[in-house]
Parts: C-alpha cells; sequence; structure tokens
C-alpha cells in the first residue's frame, strides 16, 4: 500500500498536474490535494465524488481527475 501511494505522488505531477501547481514538493501535494474533503455518493450503477466547493484547491483536484482523459492514447 506504501508503494501504491509514492507511485501516486511520482506520477500524478506528471501527467495530471500542469503550471506551477506541477512543482508542488510531496509533503505540500499530499496536503492540499490528498487530505481534501469529499463525499462518495452512490446512484444506480455510478459512483460519484462529490468535492466541497469550499476547499481551496477543489479546482486543481478536478481539472487533474479530468486531464489523463484528455492526453493522447499510447496505444
Amino acid at each position: 500500500m506504501v508503494s501504491l501511494a509514492l507511485d501516486l505522488l511520482a506520477w500524478v505531477p506528471m501527467l495530471a498536474l500542469t503550471g506551477d501547481i506541477r512543482r508542488w514538493e510531496p509533503k505540500k501535494l499530499r496536503l492540499r490535494l490528498l487530505s481534501t474533503s469529499a463525499q462518495l455518493v452512490n446512484t444506480g450503477r455510478r459512483h460519484w465524488i462529490r468535492f466541497t466547493a469550499r476547499w481551496p484547491w477543489t479546482d486543481v483536484i478536478t481539472r487533474a481527475v479530468k486531464r489523463p482523459y484528455t492526453l493522447p492514447n499510447p496505444g
């Protein structure tokens, strides 16, 4: 489980983040992105993550989640 967290911290800035956020230190990245307040919502067969609108880094997180879908398919 620890190696999964380390891989996540290594690959997220390279693939999902842009701009100055990409250069955040690992401690700052963990604090701002991985300690976010969210709610898991189950509706029918879909699962949604609903982030709190007041969280200062909600827009950063939502852009980071959407960005890998815009990257070209390697295969």
